[in-house]
């Protein structure tokens, strides 16, 4: 058995006048989900054997606040296709996973993040749900992959957890 972990990256700061999206940092308040969704990870064991995430800043600061990882350090690739890819594009990038390759994380953007995770996902039950609903900033999707990645497709994986920052802190 596989896993795959999904995590949009925290809450970004607007635009401002001249800057492109690509280097939009985080919010206090994406700064501060984040390090709880690290926190959250640690506390359930979610230990990635790679980690790909997106070039953009927001999901590089996204990743270096949830980084816990001590002696046991994933392999962290950043890929340029990540970058605002959309769900057949993040598919093709898994499907190339290393079978070897036990547990991945994505931390990208929406709607391709959210579109894929819809695609993925077996269309049953409470996570399911939440997740026809959206994907908001910092949430963390783990799915059970009971096949190789090559193997991926429509419909096929358990969305076994969904998780929000405001499910750490009871916000509602």
């Amino acid at each position: 058995m596989y896993q795959l972990l999904f995590l949009r990256h925290a809450k970004a700061e607007p635009a401002q006048a001249g800057q492109d999206d690509e280097s939009r940092p985080l919010a206090p308040r994406g700064r501060r989900d984040a390090e709880a969704m690290g926190r959250a990870m640690r506390r359930l064991g979610l230990l990635p054997d790679l980690v790909l995430v997106s070039p953009a800043r927001r999901t590089r600061e996204t990743l270096e606040l949830i980084d816990w990882w001590d002696e046991e350090r994933p392999l962290v690739e950043t890929v340029a296709d990540l970058y605002l890819a959309d769900a057949p594009a993040i598919v093709d990038l898994l499907r190339g996973t290393a079978e070897t390759t036990r547990s991945v994380l994505v931390i990208g953007h929406n709607p391709g993040l959210h579109e894929c995770a819809l695609w993925l996902a077996a269309e049953e039950g409470e996570a399911y749900e939440r997740l026809k609903k959206g994907l908001p900033t910092a949430a963390l999707l783990e799915f059970d992959v009971p096949r190789a990645w090559s193997g991926l497709g429509p419909h096929r994986l358990r969305l076994k957890r969904f998780l929000t920052p405001k499910d750490l802190d009871g916000r509602s």
